[in-house]
């Protein structure tokens, strides 16, 4: 209603001393949709009264069970694919990351590809074998998979998807020294290790299928990851030339090995290796100690227990030549 120039108060209808169709009368507009406030109902059934909106997929909030089912209550959803978060490790024992015989010292596993689930997905572990760098930064795709890579150590095994990914290595200033399209083999299981090259640095991937140790036997391999050695045999004290001409990034294939002591020396020698299907035999005690009359570069002394896979890489201890150390990796 509004006041008139004679003091009294005109009714809605009239306007300017006319009378106005009802459906021209002003009224309070209705909202926005979304804001709220109230809305005439009419002839609707109560289905159709406007209620507060459920919220969008994934916002949480309760559900309607629907007639005869329980109430469903809310949880706190999943994380999405390489957010990290639990994830249920399956039935075996390397299902996650395992830690390869306590060699890895400064490495730091972050959320990402590490433990999360793919069907068919590939295991692999990253090495730093490459002489006189600092410590590296790996990435997969787009997700930092190691935060910390220092020389003469190695990573847990990890899950990737499988298929083609780029494998990134970096400094910890963010500078990239290699950058490398790879394959990963459903179900398959590896290492790639970061190498020195006349040029800088490269990768290599190592496969490490193994057929499983049985009978109380072990598995045991030498690979030769020192650019500055020539071929060099692994031989015994005893004579025995387990590895012969093993060359830089070469890697020797798996043999048994019976439980024991055994030591091993890196020499040239001109001697014949055993073939290549021939156990490790348990060593002689009397032979340990005991030097090859050839010269050595290096040596092991391992002491093997059953049912393990060792992995045993050359890697390189100075500049000068042949200056090698040993990096041990032990999986069960």
């Amino acid at each position: 209603m509004e006041q008139n120039t004679r003091g009294y108060v005109s009714s809605p209808a009239r306007q300017g001393g006319r009378r106005m169709d009802p459906g021209q009368i002003p009224v309070i507009p209705l909202p926005n949709p979304g804001e709220g406030g109230p809305v005439y109902p009419g002839d609707m059934d109560p289905g159709q009264v406007p209620v507060i909106p459920l919220p969008n997929p994934g916002e949480g909030g309760p559900v309607y069970p629907g007639n005869d089912g329980p109430v469903v209550e809310p949880v706190i959803p999943l994380p999405n694919p390489g957010e990290g978060g639990p994830v249920y490790p399956g039935g075996g024992n390397n299902s996650g990351w395992v830690c390869p015989g306590g060699f890895c010292g400064g490495v730091t596993i972050l959320p990402g590809i590490i433990g999360t689930v793919w069907p068919s997905a590939s295991k692999v572990r990253f090495l730093n074998a490459a002489y006189g760098y600092q410590a590296f930064r790996i990435f997969v795709g787009n997700t930092r998979a190691v935060n910390l890579l220092n020389y003469a150590s190695a990573t847990n095994y990890g899950r990737v998807g499988s298929g083609y990914q780029t494998v990134t290595v970096t400094g910890t200033d963010g500078y990239i020294y290699i950058q490398k399209t790879m394959p990963f083999q459903a179900n398959g299981i590896s290492t790639i290790a970061i190498i020195n090259t006349a040029g800088g640095l490269d990768l290599l991937q190592i496969t490490d299928s193994c057929c499983p140790p049985s009978n109380g036997y072990s598995s045991f391999r030498v690979g030769n990851l020192a650019i500055n050695t020539g071929p060099m045999d692994v031989i015994m004290s005893d004579g025995r030339v387990v590895y012969g001409d093993l060359r830089y990034k070469e890697v020797g294939v798996f043999k048994r090995i019976m439980p024991g002591t055994y030591q091993f020396f890196y020499a040239d020698t001109d001697l014949m290796p055993m073939p290549a299907s021939a156990d490790i035999e348990t060593m002689d005690s009397a032979w340990l100690g005991v030097y090859p009359p050839h010269e050595t570069f290096g040596s092991l002394y391992l002491n093997v227990v059953s049912n393990a896979i060792y992995t045993v890489y050359l890697l390189q201890s100075g500049s000068g030549r042949n200056q090698i150390q040993n990096l041990i990796l032990m999986d069960r």
